[in-house]
């Protein structure tokens, strides 16, 4: 069935020929007809209104059809719509009709035909449209949903441990409660150094065999109120909150870094010697306002550090300054 308000804008530099094709769209019953006679104007009539048909003339000065066909689908993608267009043209033959379709056109009407063409392809136009409309609206929904559905993602599949959108989230939480509350805050970042001649010789399944190992050995060393998180695929995060402000020390977690280093990981395939570092940043009110990426990035500076020497870096913030 016809939709009388479907949008249609015909693009003709001859005014008479766009009056033409207007009466006769309008005698089939639609309503939603305007005009351009360069395309320039066209392009002013789709950005205050979007079109659900172009009926454009390939040969129009200054801009043609498939230059303004170009110009659409630009608008188009950035405004997150569709518009099926189709190609008016006295063109004939293979090579004209290759060419338009290479430049996106949707349909192609021949002007020594159009009194047979025109509401025939309209009307298959109109129904494209709508199919394709809906789809869009589809896709950008699922993406839509998608993103939404990766925002609250805070956990690690692989792991069962938090993931790094997580450990952010209970970062910026914790400087907020020290901020508050006092105390020292301690970020821990845990990374294998020999992860990746690791996963070149025993394959991804025991990378992932190996990583859970890992989380589960962290996971009996914590507090139940440390927050651990899996960053990536050689990164690990603990969180940890002291009520007292003091100074961390690197024994208060020499434990963690002595059990990876000098115990080998037991898995399917092998035992496997990690060479593990581990980077310290301890923190009070005192350094506040800091951010949480200040910290993230400030721990990541200090792990070579802990790499080369074989040790656990160790850095606290006095003060914002430092940071």
């Amino acid at each position: 069935m016809l939709n009388p308000q479907l949008s249609i804008v015909i693009v003709d530099d001859a005014r008479f020929s766009s009056a033409m094709i207007s009466r006769v769209l309008q005698n089939a019953g639609y309503q939603d007809i305007r005009c351009a006679n360069n395309a320039a104007a066209a392009l002013k009539l789709l950005k205050e209104r979007p079109a659900g048909v172009l009926l454009v003339d390939w040969m129009m000065p200054e801009t043609n059809g498939l230059e303004l066909t170009a110009q659409v689908r630009q608008h188009d993608a950035q405004q997150g719509h569709y518009t099926y267009i189709i190609l008016l043209t006295g063109k004939e033959g293979d090579a004209a009709f290759n060419e338009a379709f290479n430049s996106s056109i949707d349909g192609f009407i021949n002007k020594a035909a159009i009194n047979e063409q025109l509401l025939p392809r309209t009307r298959a136009a109109e129904r494209l449209y709508t199919t394709l409309a809906s789809a869009f609206k589809e896709k950008q929904l699922l993406a839509r949903n998608i993103a939404s559905l990766r925002s609250y993602n805070q956990v690690d599949p692989l792991t069962g441990l938090g993931n790094a959108r997580y450990l952010k989230q209970m970062l910026d939480k914790s400087l907020q409660h020290v901020t508050a509350r006092g105390g020292t805050l301690f970020y821990l970042l845990t990374g294998i150094e020999n992860m990746h001649p690791l996963v070149q010789q025993y394959g991804r399944n025991t990378h992932k065999e190996l990583l859970c190992t890992i989380a589960q050995y962290l996971q009996q060393q914590v507090r139940p109120l440390d927050v651990l998180s899996r960053l990536d695929s050689k990164h690990f995060a603990l969180l940890a909150h002291s009520p007292a402000p003091r100074k961390a020390s690197p024994n208060s977690f020499k434990r963690l870094y002595d059990g990876l280093n000098f115990k080998p990981i037991q898995t399917r395939a092998d035992a496997m010697d990690l060479t593990v570092g581990i980077s310290l940043i301890s923190l009070t009110e005192h350094a506040l306002p800091t951010s949480s990426e200040q910290i993230i990035h400030l721990a990541a500076q200090q792990l070579p550090f802990s790499y080369s020497n074989r040790c656990i870096a160790r850095l606290h913030l006095n003060s914002a300054q430092q940071v």
